[in-house]
Formats: structure tokens, C-alpha cells, sequence
């Protein structure tokens, strides 16, 4: 089983930075892309950014976050970060990490969720 925990939220004020990290750990054969993705209160979830086998430096993100947030990661640890500067308040969010992996003695990639950190920007 693949397990993926998401750290680092909190609250800052407008105009700060928080960096999230996320970990997925488990029988993991290889993980094909990792994503972070954000859901508001009484919104649906929407994606923020994506990259596709960590440390091979494809991602991409949804505009409302394009320059200021940055997708990273170690291939090594199994780790993806979110390193978001010159937050809004309108980030705020319950953060959640996605990873899609092929697990040990599998032939098929699935999708594995974090429970989620909450991020809160204050105006």
C-alpha cells in the first residue's frame, strides 16, 4: 500500500510564504507524477500544480498560482514540495497531495491522496 502525508500548513499573513511538503512512502515501484491540489470552503477541489516524475523538472500550474508557487521535489525521498510566496487570501485552502504511482508488484499506476493541511492567509 502507498501512503502519502502532506506537512507544513498553517497560518501567515497576506503576502507571506509557506512551504508544504508531502511524502509518499509504502511498496512503491515507481511514481510516475506528483500533484498538489486545493479545495476552499464550499468550493470543489481544483488543482494547483503538477510534475511529472519528480526531478525531471516538467510541471505545470493553474494560473491563479503561476509565479508565485513552486512545485519541487527529491527523487530520492519520495518527497514533493509547494513552496508558495506572496500568498493571498484567497489561497486559503485544505491542501492536498496527489500521487500517482505504480505500486510494488503491480502493473498499474493509481492515484493515492494525502488527508490534506490546511493553509490560512489572513489579510
Amino acid at each position: 500500500q502507498v501512503r502519502v502525508v502532506e506537512s507544513g500548513g498553517g497560518l501567515v499573513q497576506a503576502g507571506g510564504s509557506l512551504r508544504l511538503s508531502c511524502a509518499a512512502s509504502g511498496r512503491i515501484f515507481r511514481i510516475n507524477a506528483m500533484a498538489w491540489y486545493r479545495q476552499a470552503p464550499g468550493k470543489q477541489r481544483e488543482f494547483v500544480a503538477h510534475i511529472f516524475r519528480i526531478g525531471s523538472g516538467s510541471t505545470t500550474y493553474a494560473d491563479s498560482v503561476k509565479g508565485r508557487f513552486t512545485i519541487s521535489g527529491d527523487n530520492a525521498e519520495n518527497t514533493v514540495y509547494l513552496q508558495m510566496n506572496s500568498l493571498k487570501p484567497e489561497d486559503t485552502a485544505v491542501y492536498y497531495c496527489n500521487a500517482v504511482a505504480v505500486p510494488g508488484g503491480s502493473l498499474y499506476q493509481s492515484n493515492y491522496w494525502g488527508q490534506g493541511t490546511q493553509v490560512t492567509v489572513s489579510s
